[in-house]
């Protein structure tokens, strides 16, 4: 089935006999879903973004988001019932997951943490997702990530024309 190299991702989608298929694209530095999207060809509200976060205690969590959308992480907190929570940084995420950052996948992770998926994800068909590399997405239904991933889910999405907050 691979024509990529495996990856702890992919790992544990065979370890729970997930349907999945493998999408390949030229990652781009910063270039975020939107590259992925445009390169695929797919909707970019389909492709579900992984980000590394930590709360008011240094604890990290693991949240899934539409690639069009921001992450309110005054309202994620609220939800999580923590004071606060912000983006790790770029080698604190590294450390946390197990991946680099634009190959983060929430399968598979390094350390064991919370995972939280945007309630709307669960409303698309299939959706693509980071499989544990840069230029790497697997193809697969939402319900298969509550299944493996077990995330709680959350209402937290800001659409990506508002400023972050």
């Amino acid at each position: 089935m691979s024509k990529h190299s495996e990856t702890p991702a992919t790992a544990m989608l065979k370890e729970h006999k997930v349907a999945y298929t493998e999408h390949v694209y030229d990652y781009i530095e910063h270039g975020g879903t939107a590259v992925s999207a445009t390169s695929l060809g797919v909707d970019e509200h389909h492709v579900v973004k992984t980000l590394i976060f930590e709360d008011d205690a240094q604890k990290p969590l693991c949240v899934l988001m539409h690639g069009d959308c921001k992450v309110s992480t005054k309202e994620l907190a609220r939800q999580i019932g923590v004071k606060r929570v912000a983006p790790c940084k770029p080698e604190d995420a590294t450390r946390h997951s197990g991946y680099q950052v634009g190959g983060c996948s929430p399968f598979g992770l390094r350390k064991p943490m919370p995972v939280y998926m945007e309630r709307t994800i669960l409303n698309l068909e299939k959706i693509l997702i980071n499989g544990g590399k840069r230029g790497f997405l697997v193809g697969l239904a939402p319900r298969e990530v509550m299944r493996v991933a077990q995330p709680v889910l959350i209402n937290a999405a800001m659409v990506n024309a508002a400023p972050a907050e």
